[in-house]
C-alpha cells in the first residue's frame, strides 16, 4: 500500500501518496498550476517551467510536474513572484521562434496563445530571434513547422511511450535544438512512422498540424489522446 502523506498547498492540507508529484496532488485537490509540456500519463520532463512552485525551506523554485511530494511539505502555487517568472517563461518562448498567430492554423486553438492570454502576456520584452527555420511538408497527411515549435517534447514522448514507434527526438542543444525525425530525415521518408497522428494531436501549438486546414481551423483532440494513453490504443 502506498504511504499516505499530508502536505499543504496554498495553506490548505491535502492528501497525498508517496511517489506522487506536486502537480498530481495539486490537480487531484482542484488546485490550478499552469503547464505546457505536461501530459497526463506521459513521463514528465519539466521542459516549459511554467509549473514552477515555491516550497517552504527550499531556496529555489521547483517544477511541480517532476518534484515528488514529501510529508509535511508546504507548497505555494500562486504568488506575485511565480506570476512574474511564468510570464518570463512565456516571453522567452514567444521570442525564441516565429510565432505569427494571425496566420497560424492553430490560432485560437493554441495552448501557448491561451496561456499567454491567461498570464497577461501581450508582448515580449526580449529581442525576437527571428531564426530561419524550415517547414517540413514531405508527409502526405501532416506538416511540421519548426517556427512554431516550443520544444515541449510531447510528440517525442507520446510517440515513444504510447505508439512505441520512437520516431521523434531532439537534436542539437540550446537555441539550436530542433525536433528531428528518424535521425534527421524528412517526415515523409520516416520508416518508423505509423501515421497514427498522436504527435499531431498532442502538439500544443501549430508546429504539427494536419494538411488541408486554413487559419484558425486546426483544433487538436488532446482529450482523446489522453484517453488513448490509458487504453494504449490508436487514433
Amino acid at each position: 500500500m502506498p504511504e499516505n502523506l499530508s502536505i499543504r498547498i496554498d495553506g490548505e492540507y491535502v492528501p497525498a501518496e508517496a511517489g506522487q508529484t506536486i502537480l498530481e496532488v495539486a490537480r487531484a485537490a482542484g488546485k490550478y498550476i499552469p503547464t505546457l509540456c505536461w501530459l497526463e500519463n506521459i513521463t514528465p520532463v519539466g521542459a516549459c517551467r511554467l509549473c514552477i512552485v515555491e516550497v517552504a525551506g527550499v531556496g529555489r523554485l521547483l517544477p511541480a510536474c517532476t518534484t515528488p511530494v514529501q510529508d509535511g511539505m508546504s507548497v505555494t502555487t500562486n504568488s506575485e513572484k511565480l506570476l512574474r517568472y511564468r510570464r518570463i517563461a512565456i516571453e522567452f518562448l514567444l521570442a525564441e521562434r516565429n510565432h505569427q498567430c494571425a496566420v497560424c492554423v492553430s490560432n485560437n486553438h493554441c495552448e501557448l496563445q491561451a496561456m499567454a492570454q491567461k498570464l497577461g502576456v501581450t508582448h515580449s520584452r526580449y529581442a525576437y530571434g527571428y531564426p530561419r527555420l524550415p517547414v517540413d511538408l514531405s508527409h502526405e497527411r501532416y506538416v511540421l513547422d519548426h517556427n512554431r515549435c516550443i520544444l515541449c517534447t510531447r510528440c517525442v514522448r507520446v510517440c515513444a511511450e504510447v505508439e512505441g514507434a520512437h520516431v521523434w527526438d531532439v537534436a542539437s542543444r540550446g537555441t539550436r535544438s530542433m525536433i528531428v525525425c528518424d535521425m534527421n530525415h524528412p517526415w515523409g521518408e520516416a520508416q518508423t512512422c505509423t501515421n497514427c497522428g498522436k504527435c499531431v494531436q498532442v502538439c500544443p501549438t501549430g508546429a504539427m498540424a494536419e494538411k488541408g486546414y486554413a487559419v484558425e481551423e486546426m483544433s487538436k483532440r488532446g482529450a482523446n489522446v489522453t484517453r488513448l494513453v490509458r487504453l494504449g490504443g490508436r487514433l
